[in-house]
């Protein structure tokens, strides 16, 4: 993955916190200075931050599992959904639905309800009904398509949470400290790092800054799912390698068994010579050799 310049992060304005007097003191550590009242964030804290991230979230990604991206605000709506597309992660636009994650057993059932709906709207009945009844369902369709449509795909709960702005998203960051949830986020100057796992220190606000870490983000998640693939087309050639191989050795070893095998069977079928009178031939259960007599002869024995 390429690295984050700091000349990036320059341009995209993302060193830019929030006033001074808004500022929240657990982001000390990241504020280089103050000035004309707003403070400066540490870009290269910023750099080492984002590296932190994208290796932990491409390693979440490579073991096949989701993340579920959080952005109501205005001006990140478009860019992260744009953004994810290409790489078919979750994503919350809209409003943020209560209880998504600590209630996501309701949350599956509306998007089931979607899907019934879109079951219905297609089939010949829905002709039959009254247009005021079409009405309704397809204004309620379009009402879950907006704030479900996009984790229509998310069966199960995800890996992990990235969020812009933590301050406006504050109850998906509950949730998800609640169910312990990895969190990834964008903290300004007047958000408190403490509250996720992997805090980005930058600025919230502008489209710019924005747009650059979440596209870091899904360069992460990309190069996550690219390895993925090939592991998982390297396991299926070795699986097929070693199916191949043991079913050549068991050739070899079924060819040597054989030989081994006839050379017993050679052994245990030896003829016995037959001598005059039928002694070759072998005798019924329970019968003995007389005594006293010579083989072929009619003398006693000495």
């Amino acid at each position: 993955m390429a690295r984050t310049t700091f000349e990036e992060l320059l341009d995209a304005g993302s060193h830019f916190g929030h006033l001074k007097r808004k500022w929240n003191p657990n982001m000390g550590p990241y504020i280089f200075m103050e000035r004309n009242g707003i403070h400066i964030i540490d870009l290269y804290k910023t750099i080492a931050k984002i590296d932190e991230a994208a290796a932990a979230m491409k390693q979440i990604t490579k073991s096949g599992k989701k993340v579920l991206f959080v952005a109501t605000k205005k001006q990140a709506k478009e860019i992260v959904a744009d953004h994810l597309k290409g790489v078919g992660m979750p994503y919350v636009t809209e409003r943020w639905p209560g209880g998504m994650l600590t209630n996501f057993a309701t949350i599956r059932k509306a998007v089931r309800k979607m899907s019934s709906l879109d079951k219905l709207m297609v089939g010949t009945a829905f002709e039959s009904i009254s247009k005021r009844e079409r009405l309704q369902v397809t204004r309620e369709r379009a009402k879950l398509e907006k704030n479900l449509g996009s984790i229509s795909d998310l069966s199960r709960l995800p890996a992990a949470l990235f969020v812009v702005d933590i301050v406006k998203e504050h109850i998906a960051i509950a949730e998800a400290r609640k169910l312990n949830i990895p969190t990834f986020a964008i903290v300004d100057t007047n958000s408190d790092p403490n509250l996720v796992d992997f805090p980005i220190p930058a600025n919230d606000d502008a489209s710019k800054s924005i747009s650059l870490i979440v596209g870091k983000m899904v360069q992460a998640i990309e190069e996550g799912l690219m390895e993925r693939k090939i592991d998982r087309d390297k396991r299926d050639e070795e699986r097929e390698e070693g199916v191949s191989g043991r079913t050549e050795g068991d050739f070899e070893l079924d060819d040597e068994d054989d030989g081994n095998v006839g050379k017993t069977e050679r052994l245990r079928s030896k003829p016995t010579p037959e001598g005059e009178g039928g002694e070759g031939r072998s005798r019924k259960p329970g019968t003995r050799k007389p005594l006293g007599k010579k083989p072929g002869g009619t003398g006693p024995r000495k």
